[in-house]
């Protein structure tokens, strides 16, 4: 059987993976087994890139190597907190975000990070709370596994979209063996201590990082639902008869 005509048994999971597929933001120690990462790699190496040029480098962060990364981190994000002038000290290696947010995207941003704050109790103006929140991103959420994405620097922006793909295919693959998954731009800022800690050449860049594992079924975070637009408000039918 060849990879055109191999079926899909049941296309009602692949859809359930995606579907299912959130950002968990609080994790059980459970560990992870290395076969079972190992397995989530080997399928989402899969993924398209342009030229087939697979340009994604892998750190997988565990037990003492990632406590002491986000030791390190966290008491970088205390320092910058009470310096504000280091902000060029931890910087990122390319924009993520946008520099000047408009609308919808401002609109979304702000409802995604009031409807998450709202949910924990976090009152606007509570510096402390919300420092606390933002660190846990640093904590990998309490996820036993931490994963570090680079992407050689020579590389073009194109393998950026290659990497997105790459990263999909590791939340859905992570999915399907009831693990969850939290891809963090967050860390990005801190690639001048990330970088040197797992051992990444200069001629790497940070793309983000990840959280692992099995999710705190009781945690309120968890409950945490973030909303799509409805597929007619993203989508342009072009030489399509519109009544079909």
């Amino acid at each position: 059987m060849s990879q055109v005509n191999a079926p899909i048994p049941d296309p009602a999971s692949v859809d359930a993976a995606i579907e299912n597929r959130f950002s968990a933001r609080a994790f059980l120690p459970t560990p992870v087994p290395r076969e079972t990462l190992e397995d989530i790699l080997r399928v989402a190496r899969r993924a398209a890139s342009g030229t087939n040029a697979q340009p994604w480098k892998v750190y997988v962060l565990q037990g003492a190597k990632r406590d002491e990364l986000v030791q390190k981190v966290c008491t970088a994000h205390d320092e910058l907190r009470q310096h504000p002038e280091l902000e060029t000290k931890f910087c990122a290696d390319y924009d993520y975000y946008p520099r000047h947010w408009v609308d919808p995207y401002l609109a979304r941003r702000r409802q995604n990070g009031w409807s998450l704050y709202g949910l924990l109790g976090i009152q606007k103006g509570d510096k402390d709370a919300m420092h606390a929140q933002h660190q846990r991103n640093f904590r990998f959420f309490d996820a036993p596994v931490g994963l570090m994405f680079t992407l050689d620097r020579v590389m073009g922006q194109g393998s950026l979209v290659d990497y997105g793909m790459f990263l999909q295919n590791i939340m859905l693959a992570a999915r399907a063996r009831d693990l969850h998954t939290c891809p963090q731009a967050a860390w990005n800022d801190y690639a001048s201590i990330v970088l040197p800690h797992i051992g990444a050449s200069a001629e790497e860049m940070l793309v983000c990082g990840m959280s692992i594992g099995h999710a705190d079924e009781s945690a309120l975070v968890n409950t945490f639902f973030t909303p799509r637009e409805e597929v007619a408000s993203f989508t342009h039918w072009v030489g399509s008869d519109a009544s079909s």
